[in-house]
């Protein structure tokens, strides 16, 4: 156990959140997203919800400060929802707390696998909120 770190981020995740560099991406995938088949690495976090793994991360995770949108969210199938998933509003307020005016897009399913596969890692939750699916981009520790 140690201070001040969530006990959200295992030993596995904290290695992984530490061997990122500037521009690496991690996803946080929902209870449906197949994690494990995606990335080079998979780290599980079942028990946990989206929104908690990602406030956990951004407490020692900068998002990249020289990209448009360092938060890319999965959109919802045409049809799918009535307006935005519940969830990104959680999403929303994180990116406000811990870097404020932090941008977010939103692509579409086959552009997220995508985007996943290339990713650092992924990391499984037990989040059961559709389109729950987070791709975070590491920047850059400024100093001062």
């Amino acid at each position: 156990m140690l201070k001040g770190i969530s006990p959200i981020l295992n030993p596995e995740l904290l290695k992984i959140l530490a061997e990122m560099g500037h521009g690496d991406e991690i996803v946080i995938g929902d209870a449906n997203f197949p994690a494990q088949s995606m990335g080079q690495r998979c780290v599980r976090c079942d028990g946990h919800k989206a929104d908690e793994v990602m406030d956990a991360i951004l407490q020692l995770f900068p998002l990249d400060q020289f990209v448009a949108a360092p938060v890319t969210v999965m959109q919802p199938a045409p049809g799918d929802l009535d307006g935005d998933p519940p969830i990104w509003t959680q999403v929303k307020a994180l990116m406000e707390k811990h870097q404020p005016g932090t941008k977010m897009e939103a692509i579409g399913r086959f552009d997220f696998y995508d985007r996943a596969r290339k990713a650092y890692a992924c990391i499984a939750t037990g989040e059961t909120a559709l389109y729950a699916c987070i791709i975070l981009k590491k920047g850059c520790v400024i100093p001062g």
